[in-house]
């Protein structure tokens, strides 16, 4: 497995080395949970896509897709029984599941490339209603590309979610994001979304 240490000698190098990391990590992600690897794959690709339909500079859309590659990278620390169980799990479990954002971002605090990716993957499970998780942040407070990645993951948690058989279409799908706009999604980010995927 490659090496996890930061390069220290110029930002290509230092990019390769970011790069590298992500590898190394998605490919422990995926021995653990091919379905949680994949999710993460499109997760970025949808992420991408929105940013690049807000006009976003282009080093903000690569820190975007780094995060969003990384957003479950908690989910490492959660027990393979517990996503066994899902979605029926018991106050325990579900707080252990929850807690994979902190987890995620806990992981990276010393990869040096990796800091600019914390406050996505830590806060992409917080809703712009301010009832989300793990620190109830609200509206603008929450950082944009942690805004951008809870869309691509909604999206993608409904076209293809953990139980196959409540998988719902892309029509439903872009309605279920819709409806929940404004709530637990940023309206200007689902807007750009369905723009960008050619969705009504």
């Amino acid at each position: 497995m490659p090496s996890l240490m930061p390069a220290t000698n110029g930002c290509p190098e230092q990019n390769e080395s970011l790069e590298t990391i992500i590898a190394s990590l998605l490919r422990l992600l995926q021995m653990k949970n091919q379905k949680l690897f994949l999710h993460s794959k499109q997760v970025a690709n949808y992420a991408v896509s929105i940013a690049a339909k807000m006009r976003l500079p282009r080093e903000e859309i690569e820190r975007i897709r780094h995060a969003a590659l990384l957003h479950d990278i908690g989910h490492l620390t959660v027990p393979n029984a517990v996503f066994a169980k899902l979605p029926y799990l018991s106050t325990r479990e579900n707080s252990a599941y929850r807690n994979h954002c902190n987890a995620g971002s806990w992981m990276l605090e010393n990869i040096g490339p990796c800091q600019d990716l914390i406050p996505y993957i830590r806060y992409h499970h917080e809703r712009f209603d301010g009832k989300g998780y793990p620190n109830r942040l609200k509206g603008v407070n929450i950082p944009l590309g942690a805004r951008i990645i809870a869309v691509a993951n909604g999206y993608d948690r409904y076209i293809n979610p953990c139980t196959q058989h409540w998988a719902k279409t892309n029509g439903d799908a872009t309605r279920e994001l819709l409806d929940m706009s404004g709530t637990a999604y940023d309206t200007e980010v689902v807007k750009a979304f369905i723009e960008a995927m050619g969705l009504k």
